[in-house]
């Protein structure tokens, strides 16, 4: 079992301080597995509550009556498909000396967020859960976690025609199942076919009527299957950021599949060899790269963004941290080389630093101000990227 320490850490931190905690992500991604752990960390009294199940669901009937006597860590999970749970959370969190904590695992982070927000305000702690990463699966395994993707069951199956198998397995569940289970009323085929497009336009602006008129729909539906799959962690957007300098700015999000094992599944590459002769593996390795860059830097989804103009220079991700700005360019080469279109980016946006992430494996300057850095050692604490 692959260890995730600094999540258990963060979780346990929250645990201690908070009366309720959200523990979020996509189904599969090892939620339940960091709550045992965590349980097991804290120690004491342990009740877990499996929406999932029959006979759980039964219990809580009458929610209150099953819940107020019980005492140390509470784990309901998959808690978004029992809504009227939070009011009574509410009342239990505000109960004096809290005799227990409430840990909610959840994998529709829009739903549950805002039915959260509305009757757990000042009581919950949220932390996201998302796939491995390279510092957990070490800088020698960083090509097999891209072409697998960071679902735990995926990257640890013993060859890659079992990892392409239950990634598969996951998607057909997830368009058949998980969604009608959440009360998602979306086609599974609609949606199945979407997503599979979607896989093509992986690292382009969001364009709603071109795809719409590839779906042979509208751009209200297209843009609802979007929201779908983006607020159950398949898809992420990344923003543009804009501000007045003088040019006209991209200012739709940039998308991608927030897996990219799933998204070589859905375009069918089972193999490193399939992927690299694939035209979108360019595109694969960006938002496998942007990613990993993001967790590296603990940056959240609000301090990350890309920056576009429609002259055509751009950048593919910018980090903004209050006063401080740091680029990041991805190439899917082993020579990455200063473009006009960074000089641009370094120029417009008062850049401190802009790093070029690539395939290669030496960190090296390119110009002033621009450095070349390799994914694999993206974790090497030695490199710094304050």
């Amino acid at each position: 079992m692959l260890e995730r320490h600094e999540h258990l850490a963060a979780l346990l931190r929250l645990l201690r301080r908070a009366p309720v905690v959200a523990l979020v992500g996509a189904r599969q991604v090892g939620k339940s597995t960091l709550a045992r752990q965590a349980a097991a960390a804290l120690g004491g009294s342990v009740t877990t509550f499996d929406l999932e199940n029959p006979r759980d669901l039964v219990r809580l009937d009458e929610p209150m009556l099953a819940l107020e006597q019980l005492r140390g860590l509470v784990v309901l999970d998959e808690v978004q498909r029992r809504p009227d749970l939070f009011p009574v959370l509410r009342v239990l969190a505000d109960r004096p000396r809290r005799p227990a904590r409430f840990l909610v695992l959840g994998s529709a982070s829009g739903d549950l967020l805002r039915q959260t927000s509305e009757s757990l305000a000042g009581r919950l702690a949220v932390h996201e859960l998302p796939g491995l990463n390279g510092s957990e699966v070490g800088a020698a395994a960083i090509e097999k976690l891209w072409l697998r993707g960071g679902y735990p069951r995926s990257f640890t199956a013993r060859n890659e025609l079992e990892s392409l198998a239950w990634r598969e397995d996951l998607i057909r569940a997830y368009v058949e199942r998980d969604l009608p289970a959440a009360g998602v009323r979306v086609s599974a085929t609609a949606l199945r076919r979407f997503w599979m497009m979607l896989a093509h336009y992986h690292g382009q602006v969001w364009n709603g009527a071109e795809l719409a008129r590839a779906c042979g729909s509208n751009e209200k539906t297209v843009r609802s299957y979007l929201d779908v799959l983006t607020s159950t962690f398949m898809v992420r957007q990344l923003q543009p950021w804009y501000e007045n300098v003088g040019k006209r700015q991209v200012k739709s999000p940039k998308i991608y599949l927030s897996d990219s094992g799933l998204l070589h599944a859905l375009l069918d590459l089972p193999t490193r060899h399939a992927l690299l002769g694939h035209g979108k593996s360019g595109a694969s390795w960006e938002g496998f790269a942007v990613q990993q860059i993001a967790a590296r830097l603990g940056a959240t989804a609000e301090q990350c963004f890309f920056w576009g103009l429609h002259s055509g220079a751009e950048l593919d991700l910018l980090v903004v941290r209050g006063a401080r700005r740091h680029g990041f360019e991805v190439k899917l080469t082993d020579s990455p080389k200063v473009t006009p279109s960074m000089r641009s980016a370094i120029e417009s946006l008062g850049l401190q630093r802009l790093d070029v992430l690539y395939s290669g494996d030496a960190v090296f300057p390119l110009a002033r101000g621009i450095r070349a850095v390799p994914v694999q050692q993206l974790w090497d604490q030695r490199i710094r990227f304050d």
